[in-house]
């Protein structure tokens, strides 16, 4: 086994419940497509509005 910072705690062990594991599977399920829509949509509505010479300056 691989043992991690204390000697006698496997990656097992450390790890959360399988119910924990579970709620933030599902939130990741509902919340990424959501986010990566958002993103997309910004890009897509902003798309052409800076020129290619601007910068920060």
């Amino acid at each position: 086994m691989a043992y991690r910072v204390p000697p006698h705690l496997t990656i097992w062990g450390a790890a959360s419940p399988p119910e924990s594991q579970g709620f933030v599977m599902w939130g990741l399920v509902f919340l990424l497509p959501l986010i990566l829509g958002d993103t997309g949509w910004s890009y897509r509505v902003f798309r052409g509005k800076v020129g290619a010479d601007a910068g920060y300056h």
